[in-house]
Formats: structure tokens, C-alpha cells, sequence
């Protein structure tokens, strides 16, 4: 089985953590295959560069090489995931939606904790759009941005574990999803700050994909992920280097 893992910016130790991490989930014989979009921004931290993300994913996908079985859109809030779906047969997960269903598994009500607050009502949107914003309980901003994770993990693993625990005592959480993939790792430390569990949305993502597949399961092309009509487009698609 072969997984597509697709980052949503442009930097590369992103795409390579992200595909670190999902290989840690990932069964005996399922190959994970990290990418990293053509064109884009280096985070992806608003409406803008998410809808350039999607757009960014998507030809990336189309352009790999390869046979694959499922895709991993690893990117926490963005937009695109159902353009994918209308363009491959083969499952689509994202790591939003994986990481809140998974926690809906073991807690009541779930908190998500992601990088800055303008993502906030991209999450919460899209949490909505999916079902699953009934039980959640919060969606809080650590304050670092995304490529703050790199460049100073203790002040990041601080601020997104005091979040956690706020979420827990103050927001009556159960459980924590980690919001932004490029958190991938950081669960373990959080876990031991707040005692309760805690998702990460990458290797939840690779795992649900994974049984999709082996279910023998794919999207549905009846109506609403159906391939898109063939017709002109305009200078499109862009030259990928």
C-alpha cells in the first residue's frame, strides 16, 4: 500500500517531519510518500495561502508518477480536500477531519490547540462543514506561528501545552487535538502536561486511510465528488518544475 502524504507550505523539514511522523503510524507494508506542493507559501496561516495550498496540493498530487492508494492532505484547516476527492478515486483524508473523529473516540468532548488566532475560524469552519464541531469543546491559538515550531520547539511545545491544559480545566476538554501538522511529535509532551489523551492528526490521518483502503473502499463519484466535466481552462495547468 502506498500512501501520499502531502504537505501544505513549501518548507521541506516540514514535509519531512510530516512524513516522519506518519510513518510511525503506518502498518508493515505500507509505504509513506511525503511531498511537498510546487508552489505556495512557506505557512500557511490565513484564507489566502490556504485556497493557494489547495490549489498547490492538488497539482501535486496530479502530477506524481506513481501508483498510490490513498492521499493524506496534511494540513490543519485548509481548504481542498474535496477537490482531491473529485479528481481521485482513491481515499482522501484530511488530518482535521481524522483527528476530530478519532477523538471522538475517547473523550466526550474534544479541544483543538493549533498555531496563531487567525486560524481559528478556518478550523472551527471546518470542523462545521465536516460534522464535527458539536463536541468541541474549544479551538484555542498557542500564539507561535507555524515556522516557530522549528526554530525555538521548547517555547512552542510550552505555549501549545498550556493551551492544552487551559482547554482541559477551562473549556471542560477530554481529550486534545493537535492543530497544525506541523505539531506532528509533539503529543507525548502534551500528554504528560495535561494526563488526558491527546491525537495528532497525521498518524490519525495514515491510519484511517489505511483501513479505508484495506476496506476496499473509495469515494463515491455519484454526485458530489464526481470527476469534474471536461472543458476548457484557460492557461491552466501551470508549468510544474
Amino acid at each position: 500500500m502506498r500512501i501520499l502524504v502531502v504537505n501544505v507550505n513549501t518548507t521541506e523539514s516540514i514535509t519531512e517531519a510530516i512524513g516522519k511522523q506518519a510513518a510511525t503510524a503506518a502498518a508493515p507494508g505500507t509505504e509513506i510518500v511525503p511531498l511537498t506542493p510546487p508552489f505556495g507559501a512557506e505557512s500557511v496561516e490565513g484564507n489566502y495561502e490556504s485556497y493557494l495550498a489547495a490549489i498547490a496540493v492538488m497539482e501535486a498530487v496530479r502530477a506524481y508518477p506513481d501508483p498510490f492508494d490513498a492521499i493524506v492532505q496534511a494540513g490543519y484547516g485548509e481548504h481542498g480536500r474535496e477537490g482531491l476527492q473529485e479528481l481521485f478515486d482513491v481515499p482522501v483524508v484530511d488530518i482535521t477531519e481524522a483527528a476530530a473523529s478519532t477523538a471522538q473516540f475517547v473523550g466526550r468532548r474534544y479541544s483543538v490547540v493549533t498555531s496563531l488566532d487567525r486560524t481559528v475560524p478556518l478550523i472551527e469552519d471546518r470542523l462545521h462543514a465536516a460534522g464535527l464541531s458539536a463536541r468541541c469543546a474549544s479551538v484555542r491559538a498557542s500564539g507561535m506561528p507555524v515556522l516557530e515550531l522549528e526554530r525555538d520547539p521548547q517555547a512552542a511545545v510550552d505555549a501549545i501545552a498550556e493551551q492544552a491544559a487551559r482547554a482541559v480545566e477551562d473549556d471542560r476538554a477530554e481529550a486534545i487535538c493537535l492543530g497544525c501538522g506541523g505539531m506532528a511529535g509533539l503529543a507525548e509532551r502534551v500528554i504528560q502536561r495535561t494526563g488526558v489523551p491527546v491525537i495528532d492528526g497525521v498518524t490519525s490521518a495514515v491510519t484511517i486511510a489505511e483501513s479505508l483502503v484495506r476496506l476496499g473502499l473509495t469515494t463515491s463519484k455519484v454526485r458530489t465528488y464526481a470527476p469534474p466535466r471536461p472543458k476548457a481552462m484557460t492557461n491552466w495547468p501551470p508549468p510544474i518544475s
